[in-house]
């Protein structure tokens, strides 16, 4: 028996806010979280100036992990933790409720992990030798320790995972944790991704594959998705966890319903370490896949929330795979066509936490009726000649919504929701 898997708890800290509704306030209104790197990073002079950063989250940390712990934790799962309360409380489920623990589990997708953990162990070991290394570095920096300790946390004792598929890894957590409800291996899940690893090392890593913006002007119009100016993305760092779970088990207990989830696609283009395949081939099968799994056309969707990098490759390699797939549907030609944005250019790239940030956005837009905007969208690429909703949030009534991850390795996943 195949059961329709709803959403009924998100909770988010990005840049934008630390909380959903204030990160979804701040996207609907066309604002900015990106800034100027900081001088404490070392980076003057480095052709890169844009950096998205979450900030004053100390007292969310403290109210929901002891302050002891937090030199044994990373800020990957720190991030995680204060998401997974937020969507946990929405949701309604406590330590003691659902009674069966053994049915609520946990996926994560992290992208890189503990890159600081590992860079001040490393330190250490380089100048004071091996006895200074922390006997807590490796539970403090492996991936799995964030659904590890959301599930010591709150008690969550069934499956827990850690999914790595780089930019995909949040959007593949959440289509596997939609399977395992639908395919009744448990009743709740706690779903989503992490990641902290905006610092010197990772920008340098990516800037010198020029992979990152670099923009010179304001550090907030740095990521300018489907923009003729832009240069590559912006590095940011977050934490969306949403909680999904039956139908009938929601309507049972009055629970408040955001979406439903009724799709997921996965491929891998098996090309490239970084590149998206020429032809966009694993990119258009995992939005096939996606909407064969629904059960829906291509003219069901009226907004998708594309993976929008804003790199000069990747942008028009996106739109090519939108026009095969959707054809007519996806463009601006007539009064009725599907709506393309990139809240990336907001957020920036958060990584192994930006798929679920955008399945978020896409629950939230599917509730609101109301399509976030495409910002820095000032001089279109001919090659982007979609309906980004550029510049301000669109009202619109939405029956379906597509969310699209594109990662490094090849890896493509594709989640697509329902209004409630």
């Amino acid at each position: 028996m195949k059961h329709r898997v709803v959403i009924t708890g998100i909770g988010m800290v990005t840049p934008l806010g630390l909380s959903t509704e204030a990160t979804w306030a701040q996207a609907c209104a066309g604002v900015s979280g990106i800034e100027a790197i900081p001088e404490h990073f070392g980076l003057a002079g480095y052709p890169v100036n844009a950096i998205g950063l979450v900030q004053g989250e100390k007292p969310l940390l403290d109210a929901v992990l002891s302050p002891k712990y937090h030199q044994r934790t990373e800020r990957f799962i720190h991030l995680a933790l204060i998401a997974g309360q937020q969507a946990l409380a929405q949701a309604g489920i406590t330590r003691e409720f659902p009674t069966n623990r053994q049915r609520i589990g946990c996926y994560v997708g992290i992208g890189i992990g503990g890159v600081e953990g590992t860079i001040e162990a490393e330190k250490s070991l380089r100048e004071a030798g091996p006895k200074r290394v922390s006997p807590f570095v490796i539970p403090k920096i492996i991936t799995n320790m964030a659904p590890g300790w959301l599930a010591m946390q709150f008690n969550l004792q069934g499956p827990t995972l850690a999914l790595t598929t780089a930019c995909a890894s949040s959007t593949d957590a959440l289509g596997m944790a939609f399977r395992a409800v639908r395919d009744g291996y448990v009743d709740y899940m706690l779903a989503g991704g992490s990641e902290a690893c905006a610092l010197p090392l990772t920008i340098a890593g990516f800037g010198n594959m020029r992979a990152l913006s670099g923009w010179h002007g304001d550090p907030t119009q740095a990521s300018r998705p489907f923009d003729k100016d832009r240069s590559g993305f912006v590095l940011a760092e977050g934490g969306a966890m949403l909680v999904l779970e039956r139908l009938e088990t929601a309507q049972e207990r009055g629970a408040t319903i955001i979406a439903e989830i009724v799709g997921y696609g996965a491929t891998t283009d098996a090309y490239h370490l970084t590149a998206m395949h020429p032809e966009a081939l694993g990119a258009i099968g995992a939005m096939q896949t996606a909407l064969a799994d629904a059960g829906i056309a291509p003219e069901d969707i009226d907004y998708i929330n594309a993976h929008g990098t804003s790199t000069p490759m990747g942008d028009p390699q996106e739109t090519l795979a939108l026009k095969r797939v959707f054809g007519d549907w996806v463009m601006p030609t007539g009064n009725s066509h599907a709506l393309v944005s990139s809240t990336k250019s907001m957020t920036g790239h958060m990584l192994g936490a930006t798929g679920a940030a955008e399945a978020a956005f896409c629950a939230l837009a599917l509730r609101d009726s109301l399509v976030p905007p495409t910002i820095n969208l000032t001089t279109p690429d001919p090659a982007c000649d979609l309906d980004y909703v550029p510049h301000a949030a669109r009202r619109k009534e939405l029956r379906y919504a597509m969310t699209n991850s594109f990662g490094f390795g090849g890896s493509n996943a594709v989640l697509i929701l329902k209004k409630s």
